[in-house]
């Protein structure tokens, strides 16, 4: 049964709520996948704060326009499965990584900040590392220098109890 006028609009108000907070869109076509697979995509993406919905692409095309996605709209054909997130990488990565574990979602565009990108250009942009990931490894390269100078000071204590104690 097909949406009415107004669940039609409810949709639109919606994915143009989520597409106004968002940095990047991804879209997959997910024909012949099982839906307890797609279970399991949407529990990763729940995971990942990513909003991932299966969407008419006429209504989506609605809730673009006039948004830096706008230019995405040409790419939506199809069954497509819409990954939206305020994660410069998050939605590109869960499609990306769902995909490579089962070749019938096929990663097919994106857009990020306003470009529109090729399946190669967001499964480059999934292997970029996302901002907690950078966000840990900055704070492990901060922290190496102050734990390697305590370190140090804790040696030189010791050595110097052990010089006191000889003496």
């Amino acid at each position: 049964m097909g949406l009415n006028l107004d669940d039609k609009k409810a949709v639109v108000a919606e994915v143009s709520a989520q597409v106004a907070n968002a940095q990047t869109i991804a879209v997959a076509e997910y024909r012949g996948i099982a839906v307890g697979d797609l279970t399991v995509l949407r529990a990763k993406a729940r995971e990942s704060g990513v909003y991932l919905r299966v969407l008419k692409n006429t209504l989506v095309r609605r809730a673009i326009a006039d948004t830096p996605f706008a230019g995405l709209a040409d790419q939506l054909v199809g069954p497509l499965i819409y990954s939206v997130s305020e994660d410069p990488v998050a939605a590109a990565k869960v499609l990306n990584e769902f995909a490579k574990g089962n070749p019938k979602l096929v990663v097919k565009a994106g857009s990020y900040a306003g470009k529109v990108l090729d399946a190669d250009g967001v499964k480059a942009l999934a292997s970029i590392l996302s901002r907690e990931e950078l966000l840990a490894k900055l704070l492990g390269v901060m922290q190496a220098p102050v734990s390697g100078f305590a370190c140090t000071l804790a040696a030189l204590a010791k050595k110097r109890e052990e010089e006191g104690a000889a003496a």
